[in-house]
């Protein structure tokens, strides 16, 4: 993208909506005078890469693009701007396997439950969709002791890297950062029963110098302008008003 100076927007994102924002940002960096930086991590956990570490170790963003239980616990810890809380997307957890793989059913709780006992190794992601996996969804299927054996928690990378480089035989992770992937194919969403459905919210850095700015591409990456490019990715636009 463009080279980092000082007047560039910083802007972090979780996985969710790294697919919409690379196809976002060069749109909106037509229409205006701003740049943007950007910048990928999860929405949780320790890894090197993740949105906490990076905080904790001091970085700075001026606008911050992640799950929403997260960017509130950033706002509560004076990170984020009190206030500035805008819900971009809605997202669902899905399913794939490698396109030369047989189809799975995960289209009923039993099905799924069976797909997660058949396949032989098993990848979610490390961000809030694996947490919800590993921390609720497997106990729920009373499943968390074979699980606990056979499925892995990926850090750093997409489920989808793993599936391609053949260490997974069945992968987890938002449907917006599975599609990307060419050699895999998604097999689908959780049943509703036991769906987790996620927010993925806008937040402005409370140290940002350019809060004008930040607004402003808020309003564009929220905006029904774009919205059909944002759904194209996986995720379900929410429109929703502006808070300023």
């Amino acid at each position: 993208m463009n080279e980092t100076c000082a007047s560039n927007l910083r802007v972090i994102t979780s996985g969710a909506f790294a697919q919409a924002l690379k196809l976002l940002v060069p749109l909106y960096e037509q229409k205006t005078i701003s740049q943007v930086d950007l910048f990928f991590g999860s929405s949780i956990g320790a890894a090197h890469d993740s949105i906490p570490t990076r905080l904790s170790q001091g970085e700075q963003f001026d606008l911050y693009i992640l799950a929403s239980s997260a960017l509130d616990q950033f706002m509560t810890q004076g990170l984020i701007m009190e206030g500035s809380r805008v819900d971009l997307v809605v997202s669902n957890i899905g399913a794939a396997v490698r396109k030369t793989d047989p189809d799975v059913d995960i289209s009923t709780v039993e099905a799924l439950k069976h797909a997660l006992l058949s396949a032989p190794r098993i990848a979610y992601s490390a961000s809030a969709s694996g947490t919800y996996l590993s921390e609720e969804l497997f106990q729920k299927l009373g499943i968390e002791e074979e699980m606990a054996i056979k499925a892995k928690k990926i850090f750093s990378e997409r489920v989808g890297t793993i599936l391609l480089r053949n260490e997974t035989d069945l992968g987890f992770q938002q449907v917006s950062e599975l599609k990307p992937f060419e050699g895999i194919k998604i097999v689908g969403e959780l049943p509703p029963e036991v769906q987790r459905s996620f927010f993925f919210s806008a937040g402005i850095g409370a140290q940002t110098q350019q809060l004008q700015k930040v607004r402003k591409l808020v309003e564009f990456l929220a905006s029904a302008e774009v919205a059909d490019v944002v759904a194209e990715t996986g995720l379900k636009p929410v429109l929703p008003p502006m808070p300023w």
